[in-house]
């Protein structure tokens, strides 16, 4: 595949679109299957099996954790237990948030390192042992 088509497939994950056609919802991913199936799972908490779209094979990866953008109308017709298709892949993640189709479930998730906890440890460096002696 050339250069000039990786970077065109990888551009259109940048932008999200205007609006959500019928049937199509963002999901995150829970589980890499293999030979592009991942199990993915609905802001209502439901978990399904969703095949990637083929103009995305072989071109861009999609991590666990990392958000999709799931079409359900167009696996209606088969016979097996692949309930959606993938035909977008988040990647501004930032962008496709500031959408009014983004769910609310998906929240942002703070790291404990961030956190305004003065007696929190977490991301500092263990007590010397002279901190420890009282005199």
């Amino acid at each position: 595949m050339s250069r000039r088509k990786i970077r065109s497939t990888a551009e259109e994950t940048l932008t999200p679109p205007d609006s959500l056609a019928p049937g199509q919802l963002i999901a995150r991913v829970v589980k890499v299957n293999g030979k592009d199936l991942y199990t993915v799972q609905t802001p209502d908490s439901s978990t399904f099996l969703v095949e990637l779209e083929a103009r995305f094979r072989s071109t861009i990866f999609v991590k666990r954790g990392g958000y999709v953008l799931v079409d359900t109308t167009t696996t209606a017709d088969r016979d097996n237990k692949i309930q959606g298709e993938i035909v977008n892949i988040v990647g501004d993640e930032k962008a496709w948030r500031k959408q009014p189709f983004w769910p609310q479930e998906f929240v942002k998730r703070t790291t404990l390192a961030d956190s305004d906890d003065k007696d929190s440890r977490v991301g500092r460096m263990p007590p010397s042992d002279s901190e420890d002696e009282t005199g």
